[in-house]
């Protein structure tokens, strides 16, 4: 079952599901920093796309380097239903006092400065830095609804992002912290029914 939030003229959806699976204009990948794939949802998203995405990391890797943490990259969706894959490095948890919070919401931001640079109108994120990186679900939830709302709110694009999260102890996590903004901004961001 999916929650669905407006905030402004955008939708912000919550739901359980493989995220390789949904049919957004782009899905983002929860990438390490060498861009090669790995466990995980970037594992996962590197086989569901096929061979076509890793050469595309490969050749942004030859131009560029490693991705830092926080930074985001491009390529095409390869056999996803998704036609492109934004990948972004989230930190690894440590105590919070290393910068987390604001690299996880520079990861949020920088994909969604990508979707709106390529007029891209749908976004499906997971949970970024909440498995093999460790951040504590409650607290990275907290900070990934909160920087889309605010990038929402400031840009009205992409028209949809939709946060596709492995389980639904995850999935409720996300609602409670969903919930608790909603009420924190009144009818501005109301929840929808259905």
């Amino acid at each position: 079952m999916a929650h669905e939030y407006t905030i402004d003229k955008a939708r912000l959806v919550l739901k359980q599901g493989d995220i390789t699976r949904e049919d957004t204009d782009a899905i983002v990948n929860a990438a390490n920093a060498s861009l090669m794939g790995g466990g995980g949802v970037d594992g996962a998203i590197h086989r569901a796309g096929g061979p076509a995405i890793l050469e595309a990391c490969k050749a942004i890797v030859a131009r560029r380097g490693r991705l830092p943490t926080g930074q985001a990259v491009i390529t095409p969706g390869g056999e996803l239903p998704a036609r492109h894959v934004i990948h972004t490095v989230g930190p690894v948890w440590r105590d919070g006092g290393g910068g987390e919070p604001a690299q996880l919401a520079d990861a949020y931001r920088n994909s969604l400065r990508l979707a709106r640079e390529h007029g891209l109108a749908s976004v499906a994120f997971p949970s970024i830095s909440t498995g093999a990186y460790g951040y504590p679900i409650g607290l990275a939830a907290d900070v990934a609804l909160r920087t889309v709302a605010a990038e929402l709110r400031a840009h009205g694009s992409p028209a949809e992002v939709r946060f596709v999260l492995f389980s639904e102890a995850d999935l409720q996590t996300y609602e409670k912290t969903a919930r608790a903004m909603a009420r924190e901004a009144g009818a501005d961001s109301a929840p929808d029914r259905g």
